[in-house]
């Protein structure tokens, strides 16, 4: 289907393309220098000692849990209202979710309080997940980590550039995640980073990102050694220079992308705060952010409803989405339920409405004029 509006758009033009043919041109598209310069302006931007790249966030994730110690059974406390991914590298240690409500329908993240009711001797660590880019409560989360002995690992795939009390999303826990999918304020296609401020932890990271091996293959055709050892079992994570190229390109434009999109942001809170239907999640938000999605919440709704709505949206061209479908729902997870009240009823009532840099202000009016329409009817 074809939309008026879609829910993302690229913020591509011909300088992505250029820095492709220009990687291809250089003869070395594997990992290579062209990811070790993203690394190095990811880590400068973001003010911390170090960034590590992959080949997407969820084995970002999957190696920060590794890189903490989490070992099978050990249980990693984190969202439900996350992508599936947060959760599916948990179980890739063979360790156990434990599932934690969110704060409230307005502050849809890690609820701390639950976390510290979670928490048992087997408890290893804190995995949050900075909704849209809006911070957890890192300060209470940190002193229960402290408390408790626990590691942190920040899911901030939705947050490049996001602060939190003027400390960059990602870099407040011991290990800070991102992701460069396709629809992400910096897209590469497919891509992650890992970034943590421990040498140890870095040394780490890029051994077990390609195969536990002392060297890699550009660092053998540089003259910088001749052989390698294999020393850990690890696993081919790695980004190529193909899509760092592209992620130079992109980090060029993040700033000023998320200045554009927090003015989108305050247009669509202006013209939303008339309408009594909805609540806007995180609407006193005074932090920089990177806006990745603008959700609304539906009040004394049903998800019949909401999805009735969603489709008559669509029936207008606008394209939406839920961020997310529960994960403590889905049947893989059967084992792991618990109930968690204020998720079930967000997952329900949830509509991510569009946002992207390109959004125009008739775009917004549009898209609120039409909703207020719709749920005027209802």
């Amino acid at each position: 289907m074809s939309y008026k509006i879609p829910l993302f758009d690229l913020n591509f033009d011909e300088k992505e393309g250029q820095a492709v043919a220009e990687a291809i041109k250089d003869n070395w598209i594997s990992t290579g220098p062209r990811c070790k310069a993203f690394e190095d302006r990811f880590a400068m931007m973001l003010q911390v000692n170090h960034a590590i790249s992959t080949s997407n966030c969820t084995v970002s994730l999957h190696l920060a849990l590794k890189l903490i110690g989490v070992e099978p059974d050990d249980e990693v406390i984190c969202p439900s209202l996350t992508f599936v991914a947060t959760v599916n590298a948990i179980r890739y240690m063979d360790a156990i979710p434990v599932f934690a409500d969110v704060t409230s329908y307005e502050l849809p993240v890690i609820d701390p309080e639950d976390i510290r009711k979670k928490i048992t001797p087997k408890t290893k660590a804190i995995l949050v997940m900075h909704y849209g880019g809006f911070a957890c409560d890192m300060d209470s989360i940190m002193n229960i980590a402290n408390e408790f002995r626990l590691k942190v690992v920040e899911d901030a795939c939705h947050g490049p550039l996001s602060e939190y009390k003027g400390k960059k999303l990602g870099t407040i826990g011991d290990i800070g995640c991102f992701s460069f999918f396709s629809n992400k304020n910096i897209s590469t296609g497919e891509g992650g980073m890992l970034v943590t401020n421990s040498s140890e932890l870095n040394d780490r990271c890029r051994l077990l990102r390609s195969h536990g091996m002392t060297s890699m293959s550009y660092e053998r055709a540089s003259g910088h050694s001749t052989t390698y050892d294999v020393i850990e079992l690890g696993y081919n994570y790695r980004m190529d220079d193909i899509h760092a190229a592209i992620g130079l390109v992109q980090l060029d434009k993040i700033e000023a992308d998320l200045v554009q999109r927090n003015m989108i942001r305050e247009m669509y809170l202006k013209k939303l705060s008339s309408i009594d239907g909805i609540l806007i999640p995180f609407k006193g938000y005074k932090e920089f952010l990177s806006n990745y999605i603008f959700p609304i919440v539906l009040k004394n709704s049903t998800f019949e409803t909401r999805d009735k709505i969603r489709e008559q949206l669509a029936e207008a061209g606008i394209q939406t989405s839920v961020h997310y479908p529960a994960v403590h729902r889905f049947s893989i997870y059967k084992k792991f339920y618990t109930e968690l009240p204020i998720t079930d009823y967000l997952v329900d009532n949830l509509i991510t409405l569009p946002m992207y840099s390109k959004l125009t202000n008739e775009d917004v009016f549009f898209i609120v004029n039409t909703l207020n329409s719709i749920l005027s009817n209802e």
